[in-house]
């Protein structure tokens, strides 16, 4: 059963991953020591919280199965388990990678999201 969970992250960062062939994090990720995920119920606030206002992002999607022990969930805000990869993004574990757009209303305009 696959585990979907998503990340946010701005495509000029995510195409330096692609040519990479993996994912370190974010600056918020290395900072913290963890790549910061949310599950599809939370990817919505994530993006209001978090990146309010701000264009040239991608949605990313990855199955959280397939990340074994070094993914984590762990108690956030309002006591939410977030999901956190404490590891590399290994970029085979994405599934696919989509534009969020900002809708005329300043919110991101998300695709129909799978929850986990």
């Amino acid at each position: 059963m696959s585990q979907i969970i998503y990340k946010i992250a701005p495509e000029t960062l995510w195409r330096e991953a692609e040519a990479k062939g993996s994912f370190t994090g974010a600056p918020i990720d290395i900072a913290d020591g963890f790549i910061h995920f949310s599950t599809a119920a939370q990817a919505r606030e994530t993006a209001a919280k978090h990146f309010a206002g701000q264009s040239g992002l991608l949605l990313i999607a990855i199955d959280g199965a397939r990340l074994g022990d070094a993914l984590k969930y762990e108690v956030s805000r309002g006591g939410a388990l977030f999901p956190h990869l404490y590891g590399v993004l290994e970029l085979k574990n994405v599934l696919w990678v989509k534009p969020l757009p900002l809708g005329a209303d300043g919110a991101h305009q998300f695709p129909v999201l799978e929850a986990e």
